[in-house]
C-alpha cells in the first residue's frame, strides 16, 4: 500500500526535475550503488550541516542543493582502503547496512566511497592523524589543497594521498542515517546509503567548480524554511534527511540518536500535480 507523502512545488525543486516525468524510459534503468555524506559540525545556531550545490550542467539533479556524495567505486572495497578506515568492522558495517558477507560492493566499501567523496568534493577529510587529531581541510592547508588536486586527477592516488597526510578515516564518528533508491521515472538510478559524520569547526569546503558551484553550512532549519522559500532548490532524499536532523542540538546528538535505529530502503513513486510534484511511499 502507499500514500501521497508530500508535495514540492516546482519552484522549491531543481530545474527540469519534473521534465523525466513526462518523459519516463521504456524501461526502469538499474539502480548503480551511491554513498552520500551529511557533515556535520556545531556552529553558532547548533548542528549545521554542509549543502553544495551540483553545477547546472550536472546529468543529474542539476542546480540542487546537497549533500556530497557519489558513485561506490570497485575500488573502495579493495584491502588497501577498508585498511585505512577505522572505527567500523567489516561485520558492524554488514549488520548496520544489512549487507551479506558476500555482497558486492561489501558495506565497508560504502563506508569508503561516503568518505572518499567528501574529501574529493569539499577538501574535509574525516579522519585522524597519528596523534588522533582530526586533520587540515584542504581550504587551510595548502599542502591537503595539494593531494587533494591530485585525487580530483587520479581516484586511485586516495591510499597514498591517506598515508602522505598520515591519516586514517575515521569510522567512529559516522553513522548510517537513511537509504533511498531513484525512482523508476530518472534516467539515471542511484541505491543510495546515506551516512552522517562529525567534523570539527572551522572545516570550510573548498569546492570543485567542475562539479559544485556553491557550498554552504547551515543549519536544517534555516535550510528547510529557504527551500519552502524557493532559494535552496533541493530534491526529496535531501529534504527528508533534513527533517530527520531537526531538533537536534548538537551533532554528537544526532548521531547517538541514529545508532541503531532501523533504516528502511525508501523506493519513492513521483507524482506531478498541479502544484509541483508529489512523493508516495510504501506503508
Amino acid at each position: 500500500m502507499s500514500e501521497r507523502d508530500f508535495t514540492i512545488p516546482f519552484r522549491q525543486l531543481p530545474e527540469r526535475f519534473a521534465e523525466n516525468l513526462d518523459r519516463p524510459a521504456a524501461e526502469a534503468a538499474t539502480p548503480r550503488p551511491a554513498a552520500t555524506i551529511v557533515l556535520l559540525r556545531e556552529g553558532e545556531g547548533g548542528l549545521e550541516v554542509l549543502l553544495t550545490q551540483r553545477v547546472r550542467t550536472a546529468a543529474f539533479v542539476p542546480g540542487a542543493y546537497v549533500f556530497p556524495g557519489g558513485r561506490v567505486d570497485h575500488d573502495d572495497g579493495a584491502a588497501e582502503l577498508v585498511s585505512r578506515l577505522t572505527g567500523v568492522s567489516g561485520e558492524e558495517a554488514r549488520e548496520r547496512l544489512g549487507l551479506e558477507a558476500e555482497a558486492d560492493p561489501s558495506a565497508l566499501a560504502y563506508y569508503v566511497a561516503a568518505l572518499r567523496e567528501a574529501f574529493e568534493e569539499t577538501g574535509i577529510l574525516v579522519g585522524r592523524d597519528g596523534g588522533g587529531e582530526p586533520p587540515p581541510a584542504a581550504s587551510q592547508d595548502e599542502g591537503v589543497a595539494a593531494l587533494r588536486r591530485e585525487l580530483l586527477g587520479d581516484e586511485d592516488a586516495f591510499p597514498s594521498i591517506l598515508d602522505r597526510m598520515g591519516c586514517v578515516m575515521d569510522g567512529a564518528v559516522v553513522e548510517y542515517v537513511a537509504h533511498w533508491i531513484t525512482p523508476l521515472a530518472e534516467p539515471r538510478r542511484y541505491d543510495t546509503r546515506f551516512f552522517a559524520a562529525l567534523v570539527p569547526p572551522g572545516r570550510e569546503p573548498l569546492i570543485d567548480p567542475r562539479e559544485m558551484s556553491d557550498a554552504l553550512w547551515i543549519t536544517p532549519e534555516e535550510a528547510l524554511a529557504r527551500n519552502r522559500e524557493g532559494k535552496l532548490p533541493m530534491v526529496f532524499p535531501t529534504l527528508r534527511t533534513l527533517e530527520s536532523l531537526t531538533g537536534f542540538l548538537t551533532p554528537g546528538g544526532a548521531l547517538d540518536a541514529f545508532r541503531g535505529r532501523e533504516i528502511p530502503a525508501l523506493l519513492p513513486r513521483l507524482v506531478r500535480t498541479e502544484e509541483g510534484v508529489s512523493i508516495e511511499l510504501e506503508r
